[in-house]
């Protein structure tokens, strides 16, 4: 029961943490709760999925297909919140001025939302592939049915209370702030995914990431639950690799690079 609750509320945090900041970055936009919704739905769909084919897709690609799929995830996750942010750039300033009146003024802006929903969808379908997976490989370790369900329901309640503290906590953040503090955080979530998708790639083979540049594994363990939710907000890792830390400073400034592009020139005010 124990090892289904951690699992659980680990992989719960992770998925929820990313929701959250998902709803505040865009607070105030009409629709941006059901767009949320498909895409959460779209992602317990797709880990249903995984789930009905556990026990292929864990041996699948010499037993390198979680890993893959997971990578696979990560790198999609990334281009879409790269692709908000750069919206966001453009866009950001009139929502921040609207914010209560943004009706026609965003009606592009089903567009970042459909991103948004398919980063939710896609947080989603990883973390609850992984759920899946874990406890496939339990349940074949020989636990019970009923302890799983246990700890599973209470690692999911856990979670969420603790996902729900965090969004309540960016809403405290006013309205002419939110954007910027939510952009920052999607930039620093996007590098440590790209990071992450590296050491799924680096585990199933298909990249060599080297040995750890450093460890601070004594001093904050990236299994610890401060560790976890540093890991899911700014990709924390206790013991990157040269390659990673390659991914993670090359998203950032490839992310500030495209917001930098896509932000309309400022006015310039008339004198004399």
């Amino acid at each position: 029961m124990i090892g289904a609750l951690v699992i659980v509320f680990r992989e719960v945090i992770e998925a929820g943490l990313i929701i959250g900041i998902v709803l505040a970055a865009t607070r105030g936009v009409p629709r941006r709760g059901l767009w949320v919704s498909f895409g959460v739905i779209g992602g317990l769909v797709g880990a249903s999925v995984v789930a009905a084919f556990a026990g292929v897709i864990s041996s699948a690609f010499a037993g390198s297909g979680q890993e893959l799929l997971n990578a696979t995830v990560l790198i999609l996750a990334v281009g879409m919140l790269a692709w908000h942010n750069a919206w966001m750039a453009k866009h950001g300033r009139e929502l921040a001025a609207h914010v209560k009146t943004v009706g026609t003024a965003v009606a592009a802006g089903d567009r970042p939302l459909m991103a948004l929903a398919m980063v939710c969808g896609l947080a989603v379908l990883r973390e609850g592939s992984e759920v899946v997976l874990f406890l496939y490989g339990i349940v074949a370790s020989g636990a019970s049915g009923g302890d799983l369900l246990i700890g599973g329901l209470l690692g999911v309640g856990a979670g969420a209370a603790l996902t729900g503290l965090s969004y309540l906590g960016l809403l405290v953040i006013p309205s002419r702030y939110v954007f910027r503090v939510t952009g920052i955080l999607i930039t620093l979530l996007a590098a440590g995914m790209a990071a992450q998708a590296v050491a799924y790639l680096n585990a199933a083979g298909v990249v060599t990431s080297g040995g750890p540049l450093w460890s601070t594994a004594w001093l904050l363990p990236q299994s610890s639950i401060p560790g976890i939710i540093l890991h899911t907000l700014i990709g924390y890792h206790d013991q990157p690799t040269g390659l990673q830390l390659i991914a993670y400073v090359g998203t950032i400034i490839g992310m500030i690079v495209l917001m930098m592009y896509a932000s309309p020139p400022r006015r310039q005010t008339a004198t004399g």
